[in-house]
């Protein structure tokens, strides 16, 4: 397992506090600090264990029933799920709760073929590249 950021824990805010947009939302289920989330409920969150439209990291670990905070736009370390290109979009998440590349998505406009563009599933983008599985690094959170 690499490690592009040594100098801080999965689910570290690492871009200034001032800069970065953290909600609270409440825990639908357990959640881990690091862990990708989705609105599972009005006002609530719980963590991603396959392709979902995430919200955000989490930043704290928390019990179903408590309130989380969540890096909704700005730098946090993650665990990445396979490799990922540094600049590449990413999305939320494989079965174990980790990071993965948000492939683009082939357009024929002047045919009949029909298509799904992702807007929604993109969680942000790569700043470090990720070799492989459980590699660690950070992303830019742009919901």
């Amino acid at each position: 397992m690499a490690d592009a950021w040594p100098y801080a824990d999965v689910g570290e805010l690492i871009s200034p506090r001032a800069e970065s947009v953290v909600l609270s939302f409440k825990a639908a289920q357990a959640v881990s600090k690091g862990d990708p989330v989705y609105l599972s409920g009005d006002g609530e969150v719980s963590p991603a264990s396959s392709a979902q439209n995430c919200i955000g990291i989490a930043l704290e670990s928390v019990d179903a029933g408590g309130y989380v905070p969540v890096c909704v736009l700005g730098v946090v370390k993650v665990r990445g799920g396979g490799a990922i290109a540094r600049g590449q979009a990413v999305y939320g998440a494989d079965s174990s709760k980790r990071i993965l590349p948000l492939d683009d998505q082939a357009v024929n406009e002047g045919g009949t073929a029909t298509y799904t563009i992702y807007y929604s599933r993109r969680l942000g983008f790569a700043l470090d590249s990720f070799a492989a599985a459980d590699d660690l690094g950070r992303i830019l959170v742009v919901k």
